[in-house]
């Protein structure tokens, strides 16, 4: 009996194992087979479904940044209105496009349709209308290498926003990431490898899990437009303030020793600051990268299906995908992690917002210490106060996830900000007591973005009047010339390789 039990066993284990064999082979052959390409994809090939034919699971994936319904604490890909949450940002950016219209970006494949829709990009009606340059879709489109390519650098950045809207069509996506031949990581943008040029310092050396990060860090930075920039006189030349170190005193210096200003703030008359979205920046100095963790670890963790393992394009918050990304390093419960993330990012919005309170005030005290005749020299230093609280506001809020990647220089950042305005405001209780004005400045009602925006003088109706014209006007012939213009593209540029 119990050598017939040991037979039964016996056969039932070669039978298990000879499963495992063939599945493990199925696997193997799968995996080897998966990336059997279908074409020959050109060198600047913009249209992401064409990279899709050669790979289908990463495609696949990317087409999951449609999704827009995840929305964390002060992340996410949900669309939010910025300035309805927080009106004080209407007063912090009068004079500037952002007091017209700041929306949290949702997804790279709204990265078009989203600057179309923007207020901030007016309502051109040709070519050479509207007031935002060229300069503007660089970090919008895969369509922006290939321009560069066929144009140049300095000819792709000259002229208005518009002109190109016909040519920059295809939302974010392989071809500003990977080259065609291998999907070996690449830098698409001239702007981030003239920065490291500019620090002594040679892209070209970077290790394969650097550059994990360096693709991101072509356009989740701090950057400026240069009109100066040698041979390229009067095009606004993308340029990242890195050349003395890419610490927030160390582009401050950068700027203020090029006497540079983004743009003269409405009330104060102060030279300010624009801080883009240094989210590389701040990431650099956080514990994660110490540690050699990349972007694409959390934001584009490895995924199997079957045999086949591959980087995830659907490019979301840690906090969508926790088993993914948090937990292949942290054993902790996802709530958990989710928890801690919030705690860190509530703590340093509590001391933001009192910073965001205070530059308000500084603003409204300067323009009324030059309604009282204050002079240039009177005013100097306690604009460029200003200047340097609200970049150091600016740099800790714009970079994305900054206050949990960096979460100490975060709060470093926003405590220096903090000082900075107090200053600036001492000085002024000061300067208007000598110019008569001995009491507290009463806040105007500025409570919700639309009262803010009548306060500072826009007329949001005609805007939005505006931007629905061009959006039904000019932006179907922007669409519609650049599907003619693409027909070709499957003739010349793309051919099988059976």
């Amino acid at each position: 009996m119990k050598n017939w039990v040991l037979l039964v066993i016996t056969i039932i284990v070669v039978f298990g194992l000879g499963l495992l064999a063939s599945s493990v082979v199925n696997r193997k052959s799968e995996a080897q087979f998966a990336y059997a390409p279908e074409l020959n994809i050109s060198e600047n090939e913009p249209r992401n479904e064409v990279w899709g034919k050669n790979f289908p699971k990463e495609y696949q994936s990317f087409l999951q940044t449609a999704d827009t319904s995840f929305a964390t604490y002060q992340g996410g890909s949900k669309m939010r209105d910025v300035l309805e949450e927080d009106p004080r940002l209407v007063m912090l950016f009068a004079g500037y496009g952002f007091a017209k219209d700041y929306n949290q970006g949702r997804g790279h494949q709204y990265a078009i349709e989203d600057l179309h829709n923007s207020l901030r990009t007016g309502a051109p009606t040709g070519p050479d209308d509207g007031p935002m340059p060229s300069t503007c879709w660089t970090c919008k489109s895969p369509d922006v290498p290939r321009l560069m390519n066929e144009k140049g650098i300095a000819e792709f950045y000259s002229g208005k926003w518009a002109s190109k809207g016909e040519e920059v069509v295809n939302a974010i996506g392989c071809a500003d990431c990977h080259n065609p031949k291998d999907m070996g990581l690449r830098i698409s943008r001239p702007a981030l490898v003239e920065a490291f040029q500019s620090m002594g310092k040679d892209i070209e050396k970077a290790t394969h899990n650097e550059m994990r990060s360096l693709v991101c860090a072509q356009c989740h930075v701090e950057y400026y437009f240069d009109k100066k920039k040698p041979g390229a006189e009067g095009v606004p030349y993308l340029t990242f303030p890195w050349q003395g170190g890419m610490t927030v005193e160390a582009m401050e210096k950068y700027y203020d020793d090029l006497n540079f200003k983004d743009w003269t703030h409405a009330i104060s008359k102060a030279p300010m600051l624009k801080a883009q979205h240094p989210g590389y920046e701040i990431f650099m100095t956080g514990i994660h990268a110490e540690r050699g963790v990349s972007c694409s670890d959390c934001h584009m963790p490895y995924r199997t299906e079957g045999g086949i393992k591959f980087t995830d394009h659907h490019v979301k918050s840690p906090l969508d995908n926790v088993a993914n990304s948090c937990q292949v390093c942290h054993r902790e419960e996802a709530t958990e992690l989710i928890t801690n993330v919030y705690d860190r990012q509530q703590k340093a919005a509590e001391n933001r917002l009192k910073l965001e309170d205070a530059l308000v005030r500084a603003h409204l005290e300067a323009g009324k210490a030059w309604e009282l005749g204050a002079t240039e020299e009177q005013m100097k230093d306690i604009l460029q106060d200003i200047r340097h609280a609200q970049w150091r506001w600016d740099y800790a809020s714009a970079a994305h996830g900054g206050s949990f990647h960096s979460p100490v220089e975060t709060a470093r950042v926003i405590g220096s900000g903090t000082n900075k305005v107090q200053d600036a405001r001492l000085k002024l209780a000061r300067l208007l007591a000598s110019l008569g004005f001995n009491e507290e400045l009463p806040l105007p009602d500025i409570d919700t973005k639309e009262k803010a925006q009548k306060y500072i003088g826009l007329d949001i109706e005609k805007m939005e009047a505006d931007k629905e014209r061009f959006t039904k006007n000019l932006v179907p012939k922007w669409l519609e010339n650049a599907k003619k213009r693409e027909a070709a593209y499957d003739s010349k540029k793309v051919s099988s390789i059976n």
